[in-house]
């Protein structure tokens, strides 16, 4: 059985979104400045995807099940910029542009490099300690 048109809509819109957004459009391409430096952009996509059609009775008959057809797609991509993640002499810091976190899980998440950092540094003063 032949595919339906519905199908071939939704296939080539998924598509063009598939072509707009990848990783690097969340995680861009890291800039290192002169002076060692290393900034990497952090952006939020959203997007959205609707499709719809109907098979309807007219005069001439133009599809498999012998019913002319009519429907449309469409999609929305947005890009908000939301921190650069700055990276100097081995310390990280997250740089946010966008709201501070509003849940317990963002700021874990904003808080992340800084805790990693905390605990790295009580490793390696009981490995100091011990010696």
């Amino acid at each position: 059985m032949d595919k339906h048109r519905i199908s071939e809509l939704m296939e080539t819109v998924m598509g063009k979104l598939h072509d707009m957004v990848d990783v690097s459009t969340v995680i861009g391409e890291s800039i290192t400045t002169p002076d060692g430096i290393t900034i990497i952009p952090v952006s939020k996509v959203s997007f959205g995807f609707a499709s719809g059609g109907s098979d309807f009775s007219g005069k001439q008959p133009s599809n498999q099940n012998g019913l002319p057809f009519g429907g449309g797609a469409g999609a929305g991509v947005k890009i908000n910029p939301v921190a650069f993640v700055v990276i100097k002499e081995g310390n990280v810091r997250v740089l946010n542009i966008d709201a501070p976190a509003s849940t317990a899980v963002d700021r874990i998440i904003e808080n992340a490099p800084d805790i990693i950092d905390k605990i790295t540094d009580i490793f390696k003063k009981d490995q100091t300690d011990n010696v």
